[in-house]
């Protein structure tokens, strides 16, 4: 049946107004992802990056274990002085001994107590002795002077601790001279006359007392 312009009208309204209903209806639903936090890089943990590791440089290995026994000689050194402290205030020398050694020479001074205060320099000439002022003669090119404070060779009762040389030329390759300077007021003076001179060791040794110094060849 044929429907008329006015029907026809009045239909289209009703499906215009259902058509708004239902757009309205949907715009208003939420969309399932609008109230979760979007994947961005502010929704990353926020805990800050440790610092970089301190690097601590690695000890040294240390050395193997030496072969050597343990009373091995310490390195020689180019020094103009070398102080000794005393472990005693006063002493008796009691010998005087050099010797040649594979790559250095010897002096060796023996006390009866402890090591007394010592100073081994280089000096220059000319030399005197003491107490006199008379000029002393040392052999060598380069020359070393020990000055033992507290040390004597005389006894207490008028003695002598010491009655060997007081002058050595033993020719060897470095120490050509060694002599006594003095022996005044409990202080010893001994000079070492070298060959071209060379570093020293120096070193105290007990049982018996003794001051060692070494020049190496």
């Amino acid at each position: 049946m044929a429907r008329s312009p006015m029907t026809r009208r009045l239909i289209g309204a009703l499906i215009l107004v259902a058509a708004l209903a239902v757009t309205a209806c949907t715009a208003a639903s939420p969309s399932p992802s609008s109230g979760a936090p979007s994947a961005s890089a502010s929704a990353e943990p926020t805990t800050e990056p440790s610092a970089a590791p301190t690097t601590v440089p690695s000890a040294p290995a240390s050395a193997a274990p030496s072969d050597e026994p343990t009373e091995s000689l310490p390195p020689f050194a180019c020094t103009p002085s070398v102080a000794v402290p005393a472990t005693v205030g006063h002493t008796q020398i009691t010998d005087v001994r050099v010797g040649g050694h594979d790559g250095y020479d010897r002096v060796v001074i023996e006390f009866s107590d402890g090591i007394p205060q010592t100073v081994i320099e280089a000096v220059l000439p000319p030399f005197y002795q003491d107490a006199s002022g008379l000029p002393l003669e040392v052999n060598g090119t380069a020359f070393l002077k020990v000055t033992m404070h507290g040390a004597t060779k005389l006894g207490a009762g008028g003695g002598i601790t010491y009655t060997g040389p007081q002058e050595f030329e033993p020719g060897l390759s470095q120490l050509v001279h060694l002599i006594e300077g003095g022996d005044f007021e409990a202080v010893s003076t001994w000079y070492l006359g070298l060959d071209g001179g060379g570093c020293t060791r120096v070193l105290t040794l007990a049982a018996p007392n003794r001051l060692v110094i070494d020049v190496e060849h």
